[in-house]
């Protein structure tokens, strides 16, 4: 099944046209991105809280399954606010209701639930976002998750981070330069991510309006390296610009996520900014740095 993102992204699909399900929508972190996602634009048509069924937040139904949800609005996409050891259970709920996304906000996923949850959403052909991330954003369209909403508008770029507070840094320096962003999305801090950089290049390639691509990276396994090897391997043909942060970080210390550790010589920012450099493309050694060279690349592909 083609990802339900990229036929948003390539104009095949509008994507409020479904309408979106906020899984823990009566928490109180639940409350507040739902408001703020309904400011936005986005069409949030239903919650649900297992209990809470028949009542309402911001005049929006709550049901105590998605599969009521779904039967009711049609929906196709689910937000997770849900507790970390009820994460695997919402998922289930979501992915057997037939939800083709979940964007998992939920942070420190047992590993072994996420990877349960990644199994059955392929056996379904759906997509996670997540978990721990900060989720998606097409600027002007829809917003599904809890980024700054002022960090971006419409424009050339596409942001794909392991870090949300990197990602919203990105998109406003690139704000600040005149430029916007096609889409931007973190794929999450924990272990496992159930999307990677390579899925979200895959969206992006047949899109007319992503003339670039930023991958903000950080220390810890090989996510990055393999990005550019597959962009390379594949002939991906927009630029990529790379912005790799924990140059100074110390060896075998946790720094935030779960996923950023450095053993021995593995996972390092230098072997990472090496991998961008040996398959020539350009990255910045700061977050101001990134439109500068986003333009310099775009003038060349034109």
């Amino acid at each position: 099944m083609t990802a339900l993102i990229q036929r948003w992204l390539t104009g095949v699909k509008d994507p409020n046209e479904e309408g979106v399900i906020i899984q823990g929508i009566t928490g109180k972190f639940g409350r507040f991105h739902t408001k703020l996602m309904l400011e936005y634009g986005t069409k949030i048509v239903a919650g649900v809280t297992p209990g809470k069924g028949g009542s309402t937040v911001d005049e929006i139904p709550v049901y105590d399954t998605v599969k009521e949800a779904t039967e009711r609005t049609g929906a196709k996409v689910s937000i997770t606010f849900v507790p970390a050891p009820h994460f695997l259970a919402a998922a289930k709920d979501a992915l057997e209701a037939n939800i083709s996304l979940v964007v998992a906000i939920t942070e420190k996923v047992p590993i072994k639930d996420t990877i349960l949850a990644l199994k059955l959403a392929r056996s379904k052909g759906a997509s996670i976002i997540g978990p721990n991330c900060p989720g998606i954003i097409i600027p002007n369209k829809i917003k599904l998750g809890i980024m700054p909403a002022n960090s971006f508008k419409e424009g050339p770029v596409a942001i794909f981070s392991r870090s949300g507070t990197l990602m919203y840094e990105a998109s406003y320096h690139i704000l600040r330069q005149g430029l916007g962003q096609t889409v931007a999305m973190g794929i999450g801090g924990d272990p496992i991510n159930c999307t990677s950089l390579i899925d979200g290049l895959e969206w992006i390639r047949g899109s007319d309006a992503t003339k670039a691509l930023v991958i903000v990276g950080e220390i810890g396994g090989d996510t990055e390296e393999k990005l550019v090897e597959y962009a390379k391997k594949t002939d991906f043909k927009k630029p990529i610009i790379g912005y790799i942060v924990g140059r100074h970080a110390p060896k075998e210390k946790k720094m935030g996520h779960a996923g950023a550790i450095i053993y021995g010589s593995y996972g390092t920012a230098d072997s990472k900014i090496k991998s961008f450099e040996n398959s020539g493309y350009p990255v910045a050694m700061s977050s101001s740095q990134i439109p500068e060279l986003v333009k310099k690349e775009l003038a060349k592909s034109r």
